[in-house]
């Protein structure tokens, strides 16, 4: 064999090794994993919170996040991902980063789920290349009466968010924001 032929050989091997390695989701079985979640916490929401339930036939698209995993010790973090529906049709796939600093510590679990009330929120949340949640969305947590603090106040707003399911703990004062972004599962 030339020196030629042996290196194209070992380069090419480590090209296709390296392309290997590089799996990007298509053909795998994540959407449908992660489809799955998505069903598992529209239902949750259906059955524990019918303010929620009624709610969710009003709204352009909502973004579910079923499971959030925060943590921290000064400087935090947290990631999770989900899928956006449209009249409860898959229609894309996020995931969830936030960053945070401050003093804080602990870890946690949550799920989310983002209403888009009106259809120029959700034509902008689609288009942006990553979308910040900032002063545009109003989080509104359920308590333990079944309520989810819908009112008439925040059903006018153009995107609304519920937090639910936390489990864990975390404690502390930060600054954070979390960016969603357009991913392939």
């Amino acid at each position: 064999m030339s020196d030629i032929s042996r290196r194209g050989l070992i380069l090419s091997g480590g090209t296709l090794f390296g392309l290997a390695a590089c799996g990007n989701g298509i053909g795998s079985q994540g959407a449908a994993k992660l489809d799955g979640r998505v069903d598992a916490t529209r239902d949750y929401l259906r059955n524990t919170y019918p303010g929620v339930a009624a709610l969710m036939p009003k709204a352009s698209g909502i973004l579910y996040i079923p499971l959030v995993t925060e943590a921290g010790f000064i400087i935090g973090g947290a990631f999770g991902q989900g899928a956006l529906r449209i009249n409860d049709v898959t229609v894309d796939y996020y995931s969830a980063t936030q960053a945070s600093w401050g003093l804080q510590v602990g870890a946690q679990q949550y799920a989310h789920a983002l209403f888009f009330m009106t259809p120029e929120a959700l034509a902008d949340f689609r288009r942006a290349e990553g979308w910040e949640a900032g002063a545009d969305i109003t989080y509104a947590l359920p308590d333990r009466g079944g309520s989810a603090g819908v009112d008439t106040t925040t059903t006018l707003d153009p995107v609304i968010g519920y937090v639910f399911g936390q489990s864990g703990f975390i404690a502390g004062a930060t600054l954070k924001g979390t960016k969603y972004t357009r991913i392939i599962p």
